[in-house]
């Protein structure tokens, strides 16, 4: 089976944003991944509500939002409003994260959870069964081109115990440091969905570096 796709936005050309979202758009890519910094949960800030409607004015590709903030509550409305149809906020980011997949899912988005690298999966057990995506962060949040970190395939063989036992629906989003290299391992593990800024964006040739992915298989 083959990987689902999502580009980040973040690693794009913002002076040609309208050129690179059409670019997606003619891509295999599955989704456009938008990563919403705020400077406090993460050092550093990338853009907000007006630059995603922009992206949604020029997008045919499903909008991942990725919400690197604090009191993520406060904006969901804003955002689904903006066209996120997959709203991912981060587990150490919300004090009750039931009541927040509940918010997500009665705005009629995909709700999804987000995990730094030391946050143990299992802390995801009585969520699990709410959840349609769980971004597992594979580098530390707040900066593209980082380094993978190597911890992630055990953390992936967990998390997909875990969605099997409950019987969840939830599919493993692996974002950060992806590229042709990892990708068979991190689908064998048990990964669904490939988060890429730098290594699309910064590749010669993008369309075909999305298609390269779209085709990888396990090992």
């Amino acid at each position: 089976m083959s990987p689902l796709i999502a580009p980040s936005i973040l690693a794009a050309d913002f002076a040609n944003l309208q050129r690179e979202v059409e670019m997606l758009n003619s891509s295999v890519a599955d989704y456009i991944h938008i990563d919403i910094m705020d400077g406090v949960f993460v050092p550093n800030i990338s853009f907000g509500i007006p630059v995603m409607q922009a992206i949604h004015r020029h997008a045919n590709k499903p909008l991942d939002v990725h919400l690197m903030i604090v009191n993520p509550d406060n904006f969901l409305e804003a955002f689904r409003d903006a066209g996120a149809e997959v709203i991912s906020v981060h587990y150490e980011a919300c004090t009750h994260l039931h009541r927040t997949l509940q918010a997500i899912a009665d705005l009629g988005a995909k709700p999804g959870v987000a995990i730094n690298p030391h946050t143990p999966v299992e802390f995801l057990t009585d969520v699990i069964q709410d959840i349609d995506m769980v971004c597992m962060m594979s580098v530390n949040p707040g900066f593209g081109g980082q380094k993978f970190i190597e911890n992630t395939y055990s953390k992936i063989s967990r998390l997909k115990d875990l969605i099997l036992a409950k019987g969840a629906k939830a599919r493993i989003e692996i974002d950060g440091g992806v590229n042709l290299q990892n990708a068979p391992k991190l689908l064998a593990a048990g990964a669904d969905v490939f988060v890429a800024g730098s290594f699309v964006f910064n590749s010669s040739d993008p369309v075909k570096t999305i298609s390269e992915l779209k085709s990888i298989s396990q090992d």
